[in-house]
């Protein structure tokens, strides 16, 4: 066989091998959507910011609708702010900045979390559209967390900061609806007739 026969016959089980192997676009059998087939690296911090969000919303961000309140029974709110609730409160009003390994990097030890109630009350009965008559009870906590902050700094000279006895207050507000029991919706009662 001649030399040139060869190459092409080389070039061709190249090519052959090259498109046959279902990471690239050119002779791919079913559906073709080109360069978009190619997968592009994203960062972490665009993969992690929507599960943070879907996280929130669904854990901590919604008014929940309980049962109604009972004659004689507890009035006030049973649920704390939870750790992770708290952590996350403070990670939103105080992010830890940096977060590139080796270069600039920062943590919180020794966390301790103090949860204080200083309101807990119930609005009067009134009627929210599409939920019905309802009371409003909030119930507002005071949570103090002290940590100790260590920030690693690698570059251009590399060194360690301690701040030993942080403190962080954070706010957080605990709100739920309880639905009204046994509504007159007889004259002159501010209801609406359903």
């Amino acid at each position: 066989m001649s030399r040139k026969l060869k190459s092409s016959w080389l070039a061709v089980l190249m090519l052959w091998t090259l498109t046959n192997t279902g990471c690239f676009w050119i002779a791919s059998q079913g559906p073709n959507i080109g360069p978009l087939a190619i997968p592009i690296p994203v960062s972490p911090f665009t993969q992690d910011q929507p599960e943070w969000n879907h996280h929130m919303h669904e854990r901590y961000d919604r008014a929940p609708i309980l049962g109604p309140i009972a004659a004689g029974g507890p009035t006030q709110a049973l649920d704390t702010p939870s750790d992770d609730e708290v952590m996350r409160a403070l990670e939103k009003a105080r992010p830890v900045r940096g977060g590139v390994p080796f270069m600039d990097e920062t943590q919180r030890n020794n966390v301790r979390i103090v949860k204080e109630k200083i309101a807990d009350f119930i609005d009067p009965p009134r009627v929210v559209p599409l939920i019905g008559p309802v009371q409003l009870h909030h119930a507002r906590y005071k949570c103090i967390v002290y940590f100790d902050e260590r920030i690693r700094v690698g570059w251009p000279i590399p060194h360690t900061l301690e701040k030993p006895e942080e403190v962080e207050v954070v706010y957080i507000d605990h709100d739920h609806f309880h639905a009204v029991g046994n509504v007159d919706y007889g004259p002159g009662s501010p209801y609406p007739n359903p």
